[in-house]
């Protein structure tokens, strides 16, 4: 079995599987460096056919990021770019700091009920994001929160606490027992114990629930419509690049380049930290 996987067939299944879903984004990123007359009399292929004829521009880009009549606003989407950024950041961090500690506790600290807490915070993975929207929506008009970044903070932290338990408890818990106790006999606490030991150890895992919850974050449109609203103070680049389907419908140009832009950052966090990816996703899969 693991032969037939690993055979010329295989590979060439794979490489053409590649291809065809690379397409799409291949036309999405010739489409965003073509001019307007270029997209509105041929298709981006063209460009493959006729080489000297195809012409380049970065105008698209700075048209739809800093001019208010390419992205219908002012300022374009760089108030929502550093938006997305500033949303997606705090929602990465806060739960991974909150999840690892949380973690470390229920895998190494004995203490009565660890078990059914374990399974009680295990068992939130099954209720669904969208139930909880207009009760959270109650709740943060009537405290004040409304047009804010917490309360897109506190959603993307609250529903991504329970996996992100359940994904480091695994991993903490599967660290040689040999390790921990030789580290309380040179009279290591716990706190100790976790910032020194079991912090550097956890990289990969924490690395991996990282990157997608980042890349959740920054691709998330729902709770961003739902909480952020559409303005330039608060709203990331998804709720606007929605609003741009149909007042830029028919220049093609400017809205490519706008997905572009969108999907650019979480391609350069995923192929930056890739290898931590993969560690974190074998880990635990192979033992000895």
């Amino acid at each position: 079995m693991r032969e037939s996987f690993s055979g010329p067939l295989a590979s060439i299944i794979v490489i053409f599987i590649t291809v065809v879903w690379t397409i799409p984004t291949v036309g999405l990123f010739i489409t965003s460096l073509r001019p307007a007359t270029d997209v509105d009399t041929s298709g981006w292929w063209t460009v493959f056919f006729h080489p000297s004829q195809a012409h380049f521009t970065l105008s698209n880009y700075s048209e739809v990021m800093f001019s208010s009549a390419g992205a219908g606003t002012s300022g374009g989407l760089a108030p929502y770019f550093i938006n997305s950024f500033a949303i997606s950041i705090p929602a990465t961090l806060i739960p991974l700091a909150i999840a690892s500690m949380a973690a470390y506790a229920l895998a190494w600290l004995n203490f009565r009920g660890a078990t059914a807490l374990f399974f009680a915070v295990f068992a939130l993975q099954v209720v669904p994001l969208q139930m909880a929207l207009i009760p959270l929506l109650k709740i943060y008009s009537s405290s004040g929160l409304a047009g804010t970044f917490a309360p897109v903070w506190i959603s993307h932290v609250m529903f991504s606490l329970p996996l992100a338990i359940f994904l480091l408890h695994n991993f903490m818990s599967q660290l040689p027992r040999e390790l921990m106790e030789a580290a309380q006999v040179d009279g290591a606490n716990h706190f100790t114990t976790f910032r020194r030991i079991v912090l550097p150890l956890s990289v990969p895992a924490i690395a991996s629930f990282a990157i997608f919850q980042f890349l959740w974050v920054w691709n998330d449109l729902l709770v961003a419509l739902t909480f952020a609203g559409g303005t330039p103070e608060v709203a990331p680049i998804t709720a606007r690049l929605s609003q741009l389907g149909g007042s830029l419908g028919s220049r093609l140009n400017l809205l490519t380049a706008g997905a572009f832009i969108a999907i650019v950052v979480p391609l350069i966090v995923f192929f930056s930290l890739q290898r931590y990816f993969v560690r974190g996703l074998l880990a635990g899969s192979v033992k000895g």
